[in-house]
């Protein structure tokens, strides 16, 4: 029986491969960066993107989101008042979003019209890392709230992960946040990881974590 539950799931990760492949490929030929948000609940995903999509708005740049969630459309409200296309993918119970999900849903969006695109994932360290959404950027999100250990916890979504952002750093000294042992634990995992340390209430850090999108952009979509 485990033989055949193993053969199963191989089979479905084949199968979401295969999407993801195709998935990203259209929207390289759009132009389109796309950017997978991973994190746990209460990270701060929701915060940190609302914020990111008003300044690329405001900067010039055309943007939309996904939210992946269990259930309701909370999170898709509160970022559709930066101005943005926004959908809600609701899973219905399941722990991550698959790359099927994303192609449906982005059914009847002109991608040729967008710079970015991302996608906020179902708050889970664990389901995510195995599903590839066909972005070319998997951004794992840590918040000083959760401790420094959470990288050596949870090593496969961070070894599976291009850029580590520590979110509300605001209130780190409140949390006796140590960074430094953050930063080294990340780094443990997944030596040479860009980490960017933000607050998307206070603005710390928003403009490097900005930079550093029009950055990937530039080096993975050029001559596309």
């Amino acid at each position: 029986m485990k033989a055949r539950v193993l053969e199963i799931r191989k089979g479905v990760l084949n199968k979401n491969d295969e999407i993801a492949r195709g998935l990203r490929e259209r929207l390289h030929a759009a132009g389109v960066l796309t950017i997978n948000l991973v994190s746990s609940p209460g990270t701060g995903k929701t915060a940190l993107l609302q914020r990111t999509l008003r300044e690329l708005r405001e900067q010039g740049s055309s943007v939309a989101a996904l939210v992946g969630d269990l259930a309701t459309d909370n999170d898709a409200r509160r970022l559709a008042e930066a101005g943005v296309p926004v959908k809600q993918i609701n899973t219905d119970g399941r722990c991550h979003l698959e790359a099927q999900m994303v192609s449906d849903h982005l059914s009847d969006w002109d991608l040729d019209r967008l710079d970015y695109l991302f996608i906020e994932n179902v708050g889970n360290l664990v389901c995510p890392s195995s599903y590839d959404l066909g972005e070319d950027l998997r951004v794992v999100l840590l918040s000083v709230t959760e401790g420094e250990d959470k990288p050596l916890k949870y090593p496969n979504i961070f070894n599976s992960a291009d850029v580590a952002v520590l979110t509300k750093m605001d209130l780190a000294e409140a949390c006796e946040f140590d960074i430094e042992a953050a930063r080294a634990n990340i780094a443990a995992v997944r030596p040479g990881m860009r980490i960017v340390s933000t607050s998307a209430k206070s603005g710390v850090g928003v403009q490097e974590w900005l930079s550093c999108l029009a950055e990937e952009k530039q080096s993975r979509l050029v001559g596309v």
